[in-house]
This record gives C-alpha cells, structure tokens and sequence, in this order.
C-alpha cells in the first residue's frame, strides 16, 4: 500500500494542515457464487480483492468528525460527536462511514466518541456489486474502534459492521463485512453465519478470475428492489412454516425453517414445489393464508421502501435461494477434492447460479445478461453477476492459457462499441487473486 498511503498522506496534509495518525484499510469482494442467500442465513463463497477504501485520521478534542474525500464529487461533511444522525431517505458517501461510526459507538456504549479528521480514498468503482458501501461502512468502523484505543476481535467488528448498514435502510445478510475483515491472502472463504465463521476455499490451480464490470450503477440503498427480495424470502418462509403446521410468526429466514424442519435442501426444493405456486401472490392471498389483516402485513413484515408492494414472487424466490445455497456447498466439495475436471465443475456451477439469479431472482439486467454471454464466449468456463445485480460486474473464470485473448475478446465486443463504456474500461475490466482483510497501519 506505500504508493497508495503517501498519496493521501499528501492529499490529507493539504486538506487538515497535519500529518495522518494511522490508516486504516478494508478490501472490496468478489463474490464467487451465493448470490442473495446471506440475509436468508445460508452460506456464500466470497474473496477480498486489492481493489480497497483507505482512510487517514488524525485523532483530536475538537468534538467533532470531520470527512473529505479524494474524489471531488464527494463532499466535505462534518458532524459533532454528539449529533450523529444517519438520513436513509439520502445516501450520501459519509452516511456510509456514520452508519460504521455509529454502530462501533452502540457496540462498546461509548457515551462519548474521540474527535477525529478522516480523509477518504478508494480504489473499487462505486455501485459496481465490489462492496464499495460495505468496505466504507467497515473502515469507519475500524477507524472508529482505533481512534477511540477500544481493540475488538475481527469477529466482533465484522458482525458489528453487517449490523449498521441497517441504519442506512438496506437490510443485507453480512457476506461483504465478513469477507471485508476476515479475508486472508491468497484463499476464497466459505462465510457461514450464526455463529459467523470463515473457512479457507482453496481455488483450483490453472484457472483465474476475470472481473468485468457492465458499467451500470446499482444504489442498492436507493432501491426498493433488494428489500424486496428479503421481504419476499420471509413471507415464503412464514407460507412454507404455516403449510407444515410450524409456529409461521417467529420464522424470518428460509435457512432457520430448513433448520427447524430437519431436512436437505433438496426436501425443501420439493416443498416449495408442493406449497407455493410460480403465479405471483397477492396481499389479500397471503394475508388470508396467513389469517393477518394488511395492517399486520405491513407494520410486521413489510419494510419501510416495500410498503407499496402489491405482488410477490415467493416460488420463484425460495428456489433460487434453496438451489444456491445447494449450489455453494457443491463448489466448497469440487474445489476441497479438486477432481481433474474441477474448473469445468466449477464453471457449470458459475453458469447456473447466474441463470437462477436472472430467471428466478430476477436480479440481472440486460447489460449483465449481454455480457456474461461476451464472457462465455471470449473463452470462459463460467460467468456470472456478482453483487446485489441490476447493474455492477460480472465475474468469471477463464482458463490462464485463454486470459490473453478472452481479455481481448470481452474488450472489442463489449467496451469499445460504446463510448461510455470504453471510458471506463481501464477501472471496469481486471484480473484479481485473493486478497487480504482489513487492517490498520500506524503512522511513523
């Protein structure tokens, strides 16, 4: 990180007059496969990439945060210690950091925090499905827990961070903090939840991963679109409970009814078969199976953006989520006994897991769709989005033999016929390796 580090070493001691105390430093991710199944407490296979937020602080008594940022289109906010508030309706950059500021300061019931100046530098591209929002919540996290002399486990900080991107309205399962602080160089992660635990995945040799981004912007925050997805998984959850005689109310996750009933993800792909149908469901039919009135609906298990909601998709949702969740633990076993066709399993799993997210989660988008099929056919064994969807990257896996001519392919057929693309194209299209956590470097 040197050349990283004195550039905003520069750029903080124009901005403050001071030199930086420390920095601190969290990872962007890509997610592998395991796509929307976080929040409904299954396990995701992500890596840390080098791509990062990085953060320069120097610790006062001034009583108050102050936060600029590298890029000029982010402005310049301060805030007193004390008057701290977070506006969902508007998701400014610094509401990011408040939500990993604030959520440290719940954590350890500080009644007071350290004044701090904080300036801001990044290298993933913004709503492009890499966890730029998540990475920033996670330093102001780490900066937060530093500035403040108050050390706590990896653990804690990554389960604290998945917590406080709630104030900012987006209801989100933990994967991008998790990978954020407990990615390790060189491995991917199987990130399990409840309690949260990582496990090295090792990728099979011969084959790399190829980020590619479709140049699409995604405000997951802005959107009712993901909260949609969460709301639609727990209203199938309590419909799939009430069918098996379950006590529906207290269930919110399709992974706690697939615990509570005891059984493979395979008997609850049957069940949803059973159960659910693919037409969509209206309020009045499942508050009436339910036996709630709209006023339950709406106050219990509505959210906030989700309040105008009229049709829901459950069928369509908890398959994908049963089949993903089957789809990750399958590509943890290929990559653990590494067979000699490994990387085709592993693309065939890639390829699957992006049609259930464009058919049945309805997630893509054409630009997605358009060019995963670019990627398939440059030369990768599979390819698929990564991310909340609807905008943001694709990854896939190319053969090291075909990287050449696959990074050629991808850019003569999908960057260079457009001129906003080709803009973009030395951020938006890269090769990446594992990479490691988040960490805090003291200033000498």
């Amino acid at each position: 990180l040197p050349d990283m580090t004195d550039k905003l070493k520069e750029a903080f001691r124009g901005k403050y007059g001071q030199m930086p105390l420390f920095f601190a430093c969290a990872p962007g991710r890509v997610n592998l496969i395991g796509e929307h199944i976080d929040y409904c407490g299954y396990a995701v296979l992500p890596m840390a990439i080098e791509q990062n937020i990085l953060a320069a602080v120097s610790v006062s008594d001034s009583k108050t945060i102050q936060l600029a940022n590298t890029e000029p289109k982010y402005k310049d906010f301060t805030v007193s210690v004390d008057g701290i508030s977070i506006d969902r309706e508007n998701p400014q950059w610094h509401y990011y950091f408040l939500c990993g500021v604030r959520g440290i300061q719940e954590h350890l019931r500080l009644s007071s925090l350290a004044g701090m100046c904080c300036m801001v530098d990044g290298t993933i591209p913004a709503s492009s499905g890499l966890s730029s929002s998540s990475a920033l919540v996670c330093c102001a996290g780490l900066v937060t827990m530093e500035a403040n002399q108050k050390p706590l486990s990896k653990v804690t900080l990554a389960e604290t961070c998945a917590k406080c991107e709630r104030y900012i309205g987006t209801e989100g399962g933990g994967m991008d903090q998790s990978i954020s602080f407990l990615a390790e160089e060189g491995t991917a992660k199987l990130i399990e939840f409840n309690p949260l635990r990582a496990t090295d995945v090792r990728l099979p040799d011969g084959a790399v991963f190829v980020i590619a981004n479709c140049c699409v912007e995604m405000n997951k925050a802005a959107s009712s679109h993901f909260n949609m997805r969460v709301v639609e998984c727990r209203i199938a959850t309590k419909m799939l409970a009430k069918a098996r005689g379950l006590d529906w109310s207290h269930l919110l996750k399709l992974g706690d009814l697939q615990k509570e009933l005891q059984v493979s993800l395979e008997q609850m792909l049957e069940l949803v078969e059973e159960v659910l149908h693919p037409e969509p469901y209206s309020r009045d039919e499942i508050c009436k199976t339910l036996g709630i009135s709209t006023e339950q609906l709406c106050e219990n298990i509505l959210s906030a953006n989700t309040q105008h909601a009229t049709d829901f998709k459950l069928y369509q949702r908890a398959r994908h989520v049963y089949g993903e969740a089957a789809r990750v633990l399958q590509f943890k076993a290929v990559c653990d006994s590494s067979p000699a066709n490994a990387v085709a399993q592993l693309g065939d799993l890639m390829n699957r897991s992006h049609a259930s997210c464009r058919d049945l989660y309805e997630c893509s988008c054409p630009e997605l769709d358009q060019l995963v099929d670019i990627c398939l056919q440059a030369g990768a064994v599979g390819s698929r989005l990564t991310g909340a969807g609807w905008g943001g990257c694709t990854v896939s896996m190319v053969p090291g033999e075909r990287l050449d001519s696959f990074l050629q392919t991808v850019r003569e057929h999908y960057y260079v016929p457009d001129a906003h693309r080709s803009a973009l194209e030395k951020q938006s299209l890269f090769v990446t390796r594992p990479g490691g956590g988040a960490a805090i470097f003291i200033e000498e």
